[in-house]
């Protein structure tokens, strides 16, 4: 990492920070919502209250959602353990002891499927704290599973070579359970003002105490556990951009006394371009990107993504998240999966076999990912012209339309073009942008990464590049011919 100038708290000053290669390089990371809410493992549904923002039955949202009495998850809080008057989110906190947490099993199962980053939740919108946190009383270390989540995680996760992110949604904390002040609730009472804090009219602005809260944890956090990667959740607009440039400047600034790339990604408008690393909630780019970007979503099939553990919970298929991956990298972007593990720590078989199919396909064709740029174009194939249509955003997985082998990603390392089929390719694969881009001259050699040989091919000038494909191809789900370039 070369030297540089300690950075200013100015727009101009932190708009200079670049994005790591580090994360370029890696492109794929995993990372897990866990907590107190996930106790009830209740969640799932599609179901929304019109104006209501998160009363879909995001089981993430529960802490927040059993105080609403029009809400389904209210009306199972109070059959399961009691009307919220008499057992509120706080008595959720003991019954989070994370007794069979192993972070080495779960770092060995998520580097297993190819993640390069892994971390946990830092804090939800909940405020509960995921490490050993002075500045928060409640936190994992004093109740709850009563061990530093946070310090196992990233000691584990570094002792097998990966980088470690830490995740902050806590920019919302503030509105999170302002939804049924004055009815007698736990919300109310003063002892658990630091959890709930005050009541406030909606649409009011955080005060000074809520931004040195808010401040004060991500510097704990930075200090103890010097994470690779901040990842912020929306809410972070409605913090004062005083304390943005100062924490970003801190985190910067403390990368270079330790000789560490580090990047921080936003939502939304709530950074300037160029000060951190853009990142769409369950959504794509619709084409080639000119800047790197990430995207987050969840190994749960529920449209808009149900974050934590509910029994209830339905899995996206092996072949969606890899082509998901594969997509977006072509677009210059990066992934970051979550995945829920229950309550006690351990995560569900059905994720499980999902991560190693994961793993295993990128065994084989992780050379077309890892160390790649975007090419010219990001792909090609019938498909492509839906997505086109779409808008490119935050979450636009909704309806997302099956890929075939036709539809081709494009990515390029050194002398090496690779052109992944999402799917299986016929005899023969036709790739139509290299009657345009790339002329027969060019190519020294054509091959299919796990498979040994030299493929035979032709150029053609209104077929493109025509490729014979071997009798048995490595993958049900994609195939990635490697083209060598003189």
């Amino acid at each position: 990492m070369t030297t540089m100038q300690a950075y200013e708290p100015t727009w101009e000053s932190l708009c200079r920070h670049p994005v790591p290669e580090w994360f370029r390089d890696e492109k794929f990371g995993i990372y897990t919502h866990w907590g107190p809410y996930t106790v009830p493992a209740y969640g799932g549904g599609s179901n929304a209250l019109a104006g209501v923002p998160g009363s879909g039955y995001n089981s993430a949202w529960y802490g927040r959602n059993m105080y609403d009495p029009r809400h389904a998850v209210h009306r199972y809080h109070t059959r399961t353990f009691g009307h919220p008057k008499d057992f509120g989110y706080k008595d959720l906190i003991p019954l989070f002891t994370a007794a069979k947490f192993d972070p080495e099993e779960w770092v060995d199962l998520f580097k297993g499927a190819g993640a390069r980053f892994v971390g946990p939740t830092a804090q939800l919108h909940d405020g509960f704290a995921l490490w050993d946190s002075r500045v928060n009383r409640w936190n994992c270390r004093a109740m709850g599973p009563k061990r530093d989540i946070m310090g196992d995680f990233a000691a584990a996760a570094r002792g097998a070579g990966l980088r470690f992110v830490t995740t902050f949604h806590h920019s919302f904390h503030w509105d999170f359970f302002q939804i049924a002040r004055g009815e007698g609730y736990d919300l109310d009472d003063p002892k658990y003002e630091d959890l709930y804090l005050r009541a406030h009219r909606p649409g009011t602005m955080p005060d000074e105490a809520y931004h040195n809260r808010w401040r004060d944890q991500i510097h704990e956090v930075i200090d103890r556990y010097s994470p690779d990667l901040l990842w912020f959740d929306f809410g972070l607009g409605r913090i004062r951009g005083d304390y943005k440039k100062a924490v970003l400047a801190y985190y910067y600034n403390e990368a270079l006394k330790k000789n560490r790339e580090v990047g921080v990604t936003y939502k939304n408008k709530d950074l300037p371009p160029g000060a951190g690393i853009f990142d769409l909630e369950v959504g794509k780019m619709d084409d080639l990107c000119l800047f790197p970007w990430l995207t987050d979503t969840s190994i749960d099939c529920v449209p808009r993504g149900n974050w934590a553990y509910s029994a209830s919970a339905g899995y996206k298929s092996p072949e969606r998240l890899i082509h998901n991956l594969v997509d977006r990298v072509s677009k210059n972007g990066q992934l970051l999966l979550n995945v829920g593990p229950r309550a006690d720590g351990t995560i569900p078989e059905p994720a499980k076999r999902i991560l190693r199919k994961m793993g295993e396909w990128l065994r084989i064709n992780g050379e077309a990912i890892y160390g790649t740029r975007p090419w010219y174009v990001a792909g090609e194939g019938p498909t492509r012209a839906a997505l086109d249509m779409s808008q490119g955003g935050h979450f636009n997985e909704t309806g997302e339309p099956r890929y075939c082998a036709h539809d081709i990603r494009f990515t390029t390392k050194k002398d090496t073009l690779y052109a992944t089929c999402l799917g299986v390719p016929g005899d023969e694969v036709f790739i139509f942008t290299f009657k345009q881009r790339v002329a027969p001259e060019e190519i020294r050699q054509v091959s299919m990464l796990g498979v040994d040989g030299p493929l035979k091919w032709r150029h053609d000038p209104d077929e493109g590049l025509i490729v014979e494909t071997p009798p048995d191809v490595p993958s049900e789900y994609a195939n990635t011919f490697k083209i060598e370039m003189k």
